[in-house]
């Protein structure tokens, strides 16, 4: 886990979200909030496809990828080209990991002693979702972050469309599918409150009550052909009771969320959700740190297992070599049936005694190559890094 000294990790905060729902936005308030702090964050920039994004990013996707050519290159539409661009950028993982690092931890020796280490990274993803969380490039750039600092997931959930209970029901099914895939703790942002209040999201989330009695006024309403407040019903029949059987799934998930109402045009909740990112940060230290250390113990012991089995493999299959050689040796010199002694049976305890100790070297050198101590290539998984320690 990064850290400068004694001081505490900066925090990730990764902003995900339906096409939609103000992430960028949401992304532009939270920048210039915490610039307005004289606490500026790290910004990166994880969408290919956007045109123009309003703020500065420190690590630009589309600096390394060219949306465009990927589509026209690979004969891609618009989802394809954008799940590629990650692809392709989640080769440079290391290189943007190396980067964050080295901006949390302090100037040596005290030099540039106006830069101060960064306090948050903040990341914006594609409107396409399901691009980023479900796909390999996003489960990779996601556990990078996680293995070098605590991180969070924002959901940001357009509040005024959530109105609608099927479409706050389908919007809490998502968030739950995505904390469980992630296993990263998790804040609801509701936004654009300004337009709509999100009291009634908190309502439902810790009233049970309240949200059985929503899901019957919306199934009455469109018993009687009507619409429920704001929105398209959809609580009859087999949604009604779709509606009703996710309800009681859920009421345990939101027990284990914070939500947050904020305004990305007005500013209103930022503090709050700042709050929150605290609140979460410690309990990734405290709660999913160890289980993820714990996973990362268990992946070093089966690759240490492998590489054993691997090397037993091979030291068996230089022994047979060795051993088929001297057996048609002896099978050619005994040809004649008789049991004559040899000059070569006093060397017998030398060739031995060479053989193990070339097995002995032989297995020093590929336990170096393939990561036993702290000079192989393996031992650093940051292919810069270990081109820079070469060049020393």
């Amino acid at each position: 886990m990064a850290a400068s000294g004694d001081a505490s990790p900066p925090v990730a905060i990764v902003c995900v979200g339906m096409a939609g729902a103000g992430k960028t936005t949401f992304m532009q308030r939270i920048n210039a909030h915490l610039h307005g702090k004289k606490e500026p964050p790290y910004v990166i920039n994880l969408d290919p496809a956007v045109l123009n994004v309003p703020y500065n990013a420190n690590i630009d996707i589309r600096d390394s990828v060219n949306y465009q050519e990927v589509m026209r290159q690979y004969n891609l539409g618009p989802n394809g080209g954008i799940l590629t661009s990650l692809n392709l950028f989640a080769t440079k993982v290391d290189q943007v990991v190396g980067l964050l690092e080295k901006r949390a931890a302090k100037p040596p020796d005290g030099s540039k002693p106006e830069r101060r280490p960064i306090d948050r990274i903040i990341v914006d993803t594609p409107g396409q979702i399901e691009a980023f969380v479900w796909s390999a490039s996003g489960t990779i750039l996601l556990e990078s972050l996680a293995s070098s600092f605590p991180t969070v997931i924002a959901y940001v959930v357009d509040t005024p469309r959530a109105a609608s209970i099927s479409t706050f029901m389908s919007n809490m099914l998502y968030a739950c599918s995505i904390l469980y895939k992630t296993k990263l703790p998790m804040i609801l942002v509701f936004n654009k409150t300004d337009v709509k209040d999100a009291a009634f999201a908190r309502e439902w989330m810790t009233d049970f009550d309240a949200l059985q009695d929503a899901l019957s006024r919306n199934q009455q309403a469109d018993e009687l052909g009507g619409e429920s407040s704001g929105a398209a019903g959809g609580g009859s029949g087999y949604m009604g009771s779709l509606l009703n059987s996710m309800s009681l799934v859920l009421e345990e998930f939101y027990s284990h969320l914070s939500m947050v109402s904020v305004s990305s045009r007005l500013g209103t909740g930022v503090d709050d959700f700042f709050a929150a990112v605290e609140e979460k940060k410690q309990e990734f230290l405290a709660d999913y740190l160890p289980e993820l250390e714990k996973r990362r113990r268990e992946r070093e012991q089966h690759k240490s297992e492998a590489r054993d089995r691997e090397l037993g493999r091979m030291m068996q299959d230089i022994s047979v070599g060795k051993g088929g050689g001297g057996g048609a040796a002896a099978q050619t010199s005994d040809s004649d049936g008789i049991d004559a002694p040899s000059d070569d049976d006093d060397d017998d305890d030398t060739d031995d005694s060479d053989d193990e100790a070339q097995k002995a070297s032989l297995q020093e050198k590929y336990q170096a190559a393939m990561g036993d101590n702290e000079d192989s290539v393996l031992a650093d998984a940051s292919f810069s890094n270990y081109l820079q320690n070469q060049q020393r």
